[in-house]
């Protein structure tokens, strides 16, 4: 990667952490808060036949973290595009 200035290189890293932060939060959210922490109250809905607190921890928070790749590497992109360290 060849940044224009270290102005250009620090604004993007900031950025980078800024989307890891915000991803890795909602995973958190998803994973451990759905999943462990409000589970008792998530348990008096049901989805597909299953208690929602059940679902979100089997199932929903390894949809979540696929999810969260794709859109991962789709605003990665766009950030590389924004300060011209793409691939072509």
């Amino acid at each position: 990667m060849a940044f224009q200035s270290d102005q250009h290189a620090k604004a993007y890293w900031r950025e980078h952490l800024r989307l890891m932060f915000a991803l890795s939060a909602i995973w958190f959210l998803v994973s451990f808060g759905c999943g462990i922490l409000f589970v008792d109250w998530l348990n008096q809905f049901r989805l597909s036949g299953y208690k929602l607190g059940f679902w979100f921890a089997q199932q929903g928070a390894i949809y979540t973290f696929v999810i969260l790749i794709f859109v991962y590497a789709r605003l990665m992109g766009r950030l590389d595009k924004k300060y011209h360290v793409h691939e072509e």
